[in-house]
């Protein structure tokens, strides 16, 4: 592993232990074996600019993770309600597994309203994301989303799991499981044609 995958390697490790605002050059470059803090500079440019790049990889990472289950690609068998219910108890069950990297991905867009860099890179992964989403909620292969189902499901996911992971991180204990998460939806639904 040369100096540059050392850095990040040794950034996002930083970051998951200790945060953006507190992981200083001096962790980065402990964590990264040593490596000479001069070596950020002429790799990264900066400290922020390495931070940026681990916390990009982290929610990579993080992504990958929740994509990657199986009722994404309908491995399952399931399907409709049963579907969404698994997808919901895989995303929650990921709260409690990988708890740093969803703290990281808050962090994350937290650092973007001072991180021009870091907000572009966010909003793009965001516009990737709605369409892996999207497929991941409805079964569809992600080539075949159309962009108003992405726009849409997508989003709408998005917001959902974000809501969630906020109250899984801050109140595990009192945070709604998948079947709640179901029946309060089909509430909201039902009350819209009343």
């Amino acid at each position: 592993m040369g100096n540059r995958e050392a850095l990040l390697a040794g950034a996002k490790r930083s970051l998951l232990e200790k945060g953006y605002d507190r992981t200083t050059v001096r962790d980065i470059t402990a964590a990264a074996g040593g490596v000479s803090m001069a070596a950020i500079g002429y790799h990264f440019g900066s400290r922020e600019a390495l931070l940026t790049a681990a916390l990009v990889g982290a929610l990579e990472e993080l992504g990958a993770e929740v994509l990657r289950h199986p009722f994404a690609k309908g491995a399952s068998g399931a399907v409709g309600e049963e579907r969404y219910l698994r997808a919901w108890a895989d995303l929650i069950r990921s709260f409690t597994e990988h708890p740093p990297l969803w703290l990281a991905s808050i962090e994350a867009f937290l650092q973007a309203q001072r991180s021009p860099e870091l907000r572009a890179q966010l909003a793009g992964g965001q516009e990737e994301a709605r369409h892996g989403i999207a497929a991941w909620v409805t079964g569809i292969d992600e080539q075949a989303v159309p962009d108003d189902v992405a726009r849409s499901v997508g989003s709408v996911q998005t917001a959902l799991m974000s809501g969630l992971m906020m109250q899984w991180l801050t109140d595990p204990e009192r945070s709604p499981s998948s079947d709640e998460i179901v029946r309060g939806l089909r509430h909201l639904v039902a009350s819209l044609d009343e």
